[in-house]
């Protein structure tokens, strides 16, 4: 049987993968900047220094909130539009954020934040996306060609807020939104030459049950490990601004701390893909896991910018290999007709483990400082190690599911 005749279409996987990679730079650049300003902004507006990090929360509970509904409705009106109608919304608060720092109200700003986060969850099924028409082979390859986008978002987004946190002075970091609200508009334009047909009618029920698919070993490994990748990723990634600018640094010194991590998260996925094709999704999740323990070291052993700076590119590195080592294991859980569900659950489980993550960034923060955060991740590691374990234990492999 070809791969056409099993619906896959890798002719379309690689046409849907390049659009896909560029919205995801043009989105990644959008939540970088929101990264790097979101804590400052928010500890010159938030009542309490403890809550300095809380719009960057509000971010990732809005993703938290909007994922498994954005799946749904994609599942209905189709991927493209859905797609289109996340980037607007992410546009529209990222204009309200603008209006939010000109007038300063912290309320407002935490909305503007949350609207992002709802872009966020859109844009998190762009690796998905890219998978649906693809063939198990090259699977793997479209959804790393995907998060290659992240490399000229780290690139765009750091420079972005470097040249623009001035930009409408004497109001700091207004003129930064205005351009995220630029760019996610823009990718609202790109994501319209996306081309995913719909593959079921909206109203008849398909597949297995839900609590069939996630009562399998494989997705429940799957499911921890993205959750415990991202969510160790954006508990570090979250304090890092507010903590360098406590240390003595600069706005500029985060951005290249952060640019240089957000590189560090997507570089890899040139070849990411073909090293989970060769050793595995699991042997390259657990090798993300120990890069994490890596850059948590690296914070404990200093607060100089070196330590800053290293331990966040060893944070880029491990979330790639352990997210998409994640990611890939769950596409081999679930049958076409399945993925909307499948996927809806395990990034909507992500995404509330992140936004936890971000949660904690500012209270351990306060209470502990830097180190705390940084030994908050070893317990985090550890049993994102031993679930990678058991899943490789002699009569623990679980069929696979034939579709993307």
């Amino acid at each position: 049987m070809t791969a056409e005749a099993s619906g896959f279409d890798d002719a379309r996987a690689r046409r849907n993968a390049v659009v896909l990679a560029v919205a995801q730079a043009l989105y990644g650049a959008t939540f970088t900047a929101l990264v790097v300003t979101a804590g400052l902004v928010g500890a010159q507006l938030a009542p309490s220094p403890s809550w300095a990090t809380l719009p960057m929360s509000m971010a990732i509970v809005g993703t938290a909130l909007t994922t498994f509904p954005i799946s749904l409705m994609m599942r209905r009106i189709g991927r493209r539009m859905g797609f289109m109608l996340s980037a607007i919304v992410g546009a529209a608060g990222a204009t309200l954020g603008v209006v939010a720092i000109f007038h300063r109200s912290f309320e407002m700003f935490l909305l503007g934040c949350f609207l992002i986060g709802a872009y966020q969850a859109s844009a998190s099924y762009y690796r998905f996306a890219a998978a649906d028409t693809a063939s198990p082979a090259f699977r793997p390859k479209a959804i790393s060609w995907v998060m290659t986008g992240g490399v000229a978002a780290a690139l765009i987004g750091t420079v972005l807020v470097m040249a623009s946190v001035d930009l409408l002075a004497p109001v700091t970091f207004a003129g930064t939104w205005v351009v995220m609200a630029v760019l996610a508009l823009g990718g609202a334009v790109c994501l319209a030459l996306v081309d995913i047909p719909l593959t079921q009618k909206h109203d008849a029920p398909s597949g297995r049950p839900l609590k069939v698919i996630a009562g399998q070993p494989r997705y429940i490994v799957a499911a921890l490990t993205g959750m415990l990748a991202y969510g160790i990723m954006v508990l570090v990634m979250t304090a890092t601004p507010v903590a360098m600018l406590g240390c003595g640094f600069s706005v500029q010194d985060s951005s290249w701390v952060i640019q240089w991590h957000a590189l560090a998260m997507f570089v890899p996925s040139f070849f990411t893909g073909s090293l989970i094709a060769r050793f595995g999704a699991g042997r390259v999740s657990a090798a993300g896991m120990a890069l994490l323990v890596a850059a948590a070291v690296s914070g404990l052993l200093g607060i100089h910018f070196e330590n800053f700076a290293l331990g966040l590119i060893l944070l880029g590195l491990g979330w790639n290999f352990g997210f998409l080592g994640g990611t890939t294991m769950l596409t081999e859980t679930y049958h076409p007709d399945e993925r909307n569900k499948a996927q809806g659950l395990n990034d909507l489980l992500v995404f509330v483990t992140t936004a936890i993550s971000s949660l904690a960034a500012g209270k351990l923060l306060a209470w502990f400082g830097w180190q705390g955060v940084n030994l908050a991740v070893f317990p985090m590691v550890i049993v994102a190690l031993a679930l990678i374990g058991w899943l490789s234990l002699p009569g623990r492999r679980p069929e696979v599911a034939s579709g993307p």
